[in-house]
Parts: structure tokens; sequence; C-alpha cells
């Protein structure tokens, strides 16, 4: 995933491209694991994007990481945290070559079909390894639909999953939440629709 993938100049736009609310994945990491006086986790934020969701975990309690490949958007992240009076750690990386460090909870929505079939279980595997006991993975994947168009700001250095797959690669994980929905979407200013598979994975002690 690189900056010509277009990123950077959606980004720069003095608006937020996904707005600043935050998506509705991140509450229910909370029903798992929540931030207390003595308790601060580390939250890795893959594809933060413009910081939406990583302000609003930073504004939880959570310390938080914020990757993206895109300089503007990690800039906006930087914006976004002041605003709230919050800290973000940001790293621009590229997450097809980015390795993970010791972490407590990742999360990602729309930015794992940057990872290629050919590396996807690998990556997923380092992720996992990366996890602290008891750590949460909360990810969203888009599916593909073979009744559902492309989406109009898609890339081709895009790989959309296949119904089930993101489930299969934590087999060996506690998977309290899955589901996959269609639904709406205006980004970049044309109506479109998205297949996503939504999970929540949990890692126990062993």
């Amino acid at each position: 995933m690189d900056t010509a993938n277009g990123y950077d100049e959606k980004y720069a736009r003095a608006t937020y491209y996904w707005g600043t609310k935050p998506s509705k994945m991140c509450d229910r990491v909370l029903d798992f694991i929540r931030p207390s006086p003595g308790f601060r986790p580390t939250l890795l934020d893959l594809g933060c994007g413009e910081g939406r969701n990583a302000v609003y975990f930073a504004r939880l309690g959570f310390r938080v990481v914020g990757l993206d490949m895109s300089a503007q958007g990690l800039e906006k992240t930087q914006r976004l945290a002041e605003e709230h009076g919050v800290e973000v750690e940001t790293v621009q990386a590229d997450i097809v070559t980015w390795e993970p460090h010791d972490t407590y909870v990742i999360f990602s929505t729309g930015t794992l079909q940057y990872l290629p079939p050919r590396i996807r279980a690998a990556r997923l595997e380092q992720y996992k390894a990366a996890t602290s006991p008891d750590g949460v993975h909360a990810l969203s994947v888009f599916v593909d639909k073979p009744f559902i168009a492309r989406a109009p700001d898609a890339t081709d250095a895009e790989f959309l999953y296949r119904s089930g797959e993101l489930l299969g690669y934590y087999w060996d994980w506690e998977i309290p939440y899955c589901t996959e929905a269609i639904f709406n979407c205006t980004s970049g200013g044309v109506p479109h629709k998205h297949a996503m598979n939504r999970i929540i994975a949990r890692r126990f002690r062993g």
C-alpha cells in the first residue's frame, strides 16, 4: 500500500474523508477490554487513516499506536488528538512489510484488504503472536461478492476476502463475535455498496 493509491490526496482536504465519528466496532472492544486507573492496555490501529478510531480509543484510556502509510492522514490524526487533549503515537509504515510488536489489542477496519493473499496467513499469524494473552483482535474486512460492483474508489492494491476466510485464520482463538453484512457507502462522493466481515477474536492464556 503506497501513497500512489491516492490517500495523501484524499486526506489533504480540510474535511475528514471518513469523518470523525468512530466505527461501531470500537464499542464492541469495550465488551472485552476496558481501561482502568491501573490498567492501560496498548492498542494498535492498523490503517488509522485520519485518526477517528485511534483518537476515540485514546479518549477511553488506551495507549494507542496508529499506523498508516499516509503522512497526510497521520498529520490529521495528531491534529484530532490535540483537539481532544489526548496522545496517539503515529507510525508511517506499509502493512505489507511492517512487522508487529507486543500489544494487547489490534484493531483494523477497511485496511487488511491491502495484505496480498500470498502473505496474508503469515502476517495474521505474526499479529496473533504479537498479542498479549487475553488480548483481542477487532477486525473488519471487505468481502468479495459477485453481485456487488467494485467500489468506485477501489485500487489495484486491494485484495478482497472470501466469506469466512478471516474467521478461518482464528480457528485457535475464541470468536465471541462474527458477522457479515452489506451496507451502503458514499466514500468519494459516489454511492455504492460493500460487503464486510467483522470479527472479535480473543487469545487465551495457555
